[in-house]
């Protein structure tokens, strides 16, 4: 990926130096909240330590949260912000963050004007090991890469993107940057669904659910859309600049949304599968959607809720 010519942004809160490894301005644990689902259980599956999406507690029993209308987790941390650096970051991996950032609200930009929507970006805030999350309790490392919706934020530990570099087969170079791209891309498009309404009525009809499974069902179809939503960038943003893909950019992407389905972690985990406790989807369907996305460029081709087969 070639992001010499990225528009960096400064809507970054850079706290990796004020956290000092530590816990941030909040303190303490937290709870995963009323029925939240915990990412860390997919984390002890042991590849990378993460799957991306949305911060569990909010999606899972937690529409009071994203409407504003509720309390937060249910142990609770100061929810004053860790002090941190606002503004682009100048280390290379802050500047390849705030150039994704700076490209992807460009893109979205557009998108939103040509449908008559005004559009207002994410904040990225950068950390090591711990921050106070906002409204979503406390950010750690071990949660991976998340969106908070009450606070329209995405949480990156960028300790994570050198865990993907080191652990993940034929990641390197151009091909790690763009696996970067496409995890914050993945990341906004939790906060594209936030602005157009879709995560409180999934929520609500999560807590409406008869079951686990179906509210596991909802999910999968948000972070099935999340993944078209972040396709759909990366083809904004090649039409925008043909050259900023290069050879095995997109095949390192792939391997990255295949390495974290819920199916192959399941099985490194534990040798089988349990489609019903699926909250991310299959390797299969990641990356099915994420080239939809690719490949069509409209957010329409990402209704992954009117989709009969995922």
């Amino acid at each position: 990926m070639r992001d010499d010519d990225f528009r960096r942004s400064d809507n970054i809160d850079d706290r990796r130096d004020s956290d000092g490894g530590g816990m941030g301005g909040g303190g303490g644990g937290f709870g995963m909240g009323r029925g939240g689902l915990g990412i860390g259980t997919i984390l002890v599956l042991g590849l990378v330590g993460y799957a991306f999406g949305i911060d569990p507690r909010i999606l899972i029993g937690g529409a009071e949260i994203l409407t504003g209308g509720g309390s937060a987790p249910t142990h609770q941390t100061d929810s004053r912000p860790s002090p941190g650096k606002a503004g682009a970051p100048s280390d290379e991996m802050g500047k390849m963050i705030s150039g994704v950032l700076g490209e992807i609200d460009d893109r979205w930009n557009e998108i939103f004007k040509a449908s008559g929507q005004s559009y207002s970006g994410p904040r990225i805030v950068l950390f090591r090991n711990a921050t106070n999350g906002g409204r979503c309790g406390m950010a750690q490392s071990a949660m991976g890469p998340f969106y908070c919706p009450p606070d329209k934020q995405i949480f990156l530990d960028t300790n994570f993107f050198k865990q993907v570099e080191t652990r993940f087969h034929g990641c390197s170079g151009s091909a790690c940057r763009f696996t970067a791209a496409y995890i914050i891309a993945h990341e906004a498009g939790h906060h594209i669904q936030n602005l157009l309404g879709i995560l409180p009525k999934v929520t609500r009809l999560q807590q409406q659910a008869d079951s686990k499974a179906e509210a596991n069902a909802l999910q999968v179809r948000v972070e099935l859309q999340a993944d078209c939503l972040s396709g759909v960038w990366v083809n904004r943003e090649e039409k925008k600049r043909p050259n900023f893909l290069e050879a095995g950019d997109i095949d390192a992407a792939l391997t990255t949304a295949s390495a974290i389905g819920d199916d192959t972690l399941q099985r490194q985990a534990t040798g089988h599968v349990v489609p019903d406790s699926f909250t991310h989807g299959s390797a299969a369907q990641r990356k099915r959607w994420f080239m939809t996305g690719y490949q069509e460029g409209s957010v329409q081709a990402c209704n992954t809720f009117a989709a009969g087969t995922l």
